[in-house]
């Protein structure tokens, strides 16, 4: 039996949901439901309309889509009604522009359900194709995933792809704040944070198609998914992050009281009664920084041992028995 009709025997067991957020993909998507009904064909196909002004949702029926219409713009938005509304074994995420291979789809679906994980991410390989990634996008995907390994820690070599295959616990446990393409990043730190089980996997990334454009900006979204590192850095590792501000402010303040304190060891005298002030108002934020940092690092501990009930409150991919011998 080929290795293929063993994939497509052991995905077969598993009720498989394809989502595929879309805006103005008219030219891409019908290739894209095609490609996937082909390489999956026991899955259901969705595609979630962003509002499209062209012919997406109709060219996704035509191949053979349920077509869902999500009224609030941006990818975040898409994926919170994609993860409440459909109701899986098995999610695949990916997007309608064709850029993701669809031939890697049962290799994704494999490593989820062999390696019993919650997440696999498809590593882009461009094939040596420069067209595929437009300018800045390579150095800006590393710098923001070597950011996140350096804060939230993970192996994450691609953390921006769109192609993911998820658990059905992952995706009912996942809260979901983000709004815009800074989605990819939450859904790796919610990941890294709740200590679930991933991998990645290298899958070909090819050019769009002709006439078909990205909504995606390489500068204004690269601070959008800037920002939420930060925010979430600040969410779920608070006494990290006051820490730091506390350690800097009374660096400050010590350096600005040194000059006072030796001219007091010599002469007695505060001349400079102003600055000795700004001295201690330094020193008494730095302390609250940190006291505000140990009180809601205990909060957000609270907040991760309950995603982590309702994580394990949710079925996770049935283990098999022994499909090897198929």
């Amino acid at each position: 039996m080929k290795e293929q009709d063993i994939k497509n025997i052991l995905i077969s067991k598993f009720k498989v949901a394809v989502i595929l957020p879309c805006y103005n993909e008219e030219v891409a998507i019908h290739k894209t439901v095609t490609d996937f009904k082909q390489q999956l064909p026991e899955s259901v196909i969705y595609v979630f309309d962003n509002n499209s002004t062209d012919h997406t949702a109709e060219y996704a029926r035509t191949a053979g889509a349920i077509v869902v219409h999500v009224s609030k713009k941006g990818k975040g938005n898409v994926v919170r009604r994609m993860f409440a509304d459909i109701n899986a074994d098995i999610y695949l995420m990916a997007d309608g522009d064709a850029t993701y291979d669809a031939d890697s789809a049962s290799n994704l679906i494999k490593k989820l359900i062999d390696e019993s994980l919650d997440m696999v991410v498809g590593c882009r390989a461009d094939q040596g194709e420069n067209e595929n990634y437009r300018r800045g996008h390579r150095l800006g995907n590393r710098m923001l995933t070597s950011s996140v390994r350096m804060i939230f820690g993970g192996e994450f070599t691609d953390m921006l792809s769109g192609y993911r295959a998820f658990s059905r616990r992952y995706v009912k446990s996942f809260p979901n704040l983000s709004t815009g393409f800074e989605i990819e990043t939450e859904l790796t730190i919610h990941a890294l944070e709740l200590r679930m089980p991933y991998g990645e996997l290298v899958t070909p990334y090819n050019a769009r198609l002709e006439g078909s454009f990205s909504e995606l900006s390489t500068y204004r979204d690269g601070i959008r998914i800037l920002k939420t590192i930060g925010r979430l850095y600040r969410v779920e590792r608070p006494l990290q992050f006051f820490s730091i501000i506390g350690f800097i402010f009374a660096f400050a303040s010590i350096l600005i009281s040194l000059p006072i304190l030796q001219e007091y060891l010599v002469t007695g005298l505060v001349p400079r009664l102003p600055t000795a002030v700004l001295s201690v108002g330094l020193m008494l934020s730095a302390q609250l920084a940190i006291v505000c940092g140990i009180v809601l690092d205990n909060v957000t501990r609270g907040r991760q041992e309950l995603r982590r009930i309702a994580y394990l409150g949710v079925q996770g991919v049935p283990v098999l028995e022994d499909y090897n011998t198929l």
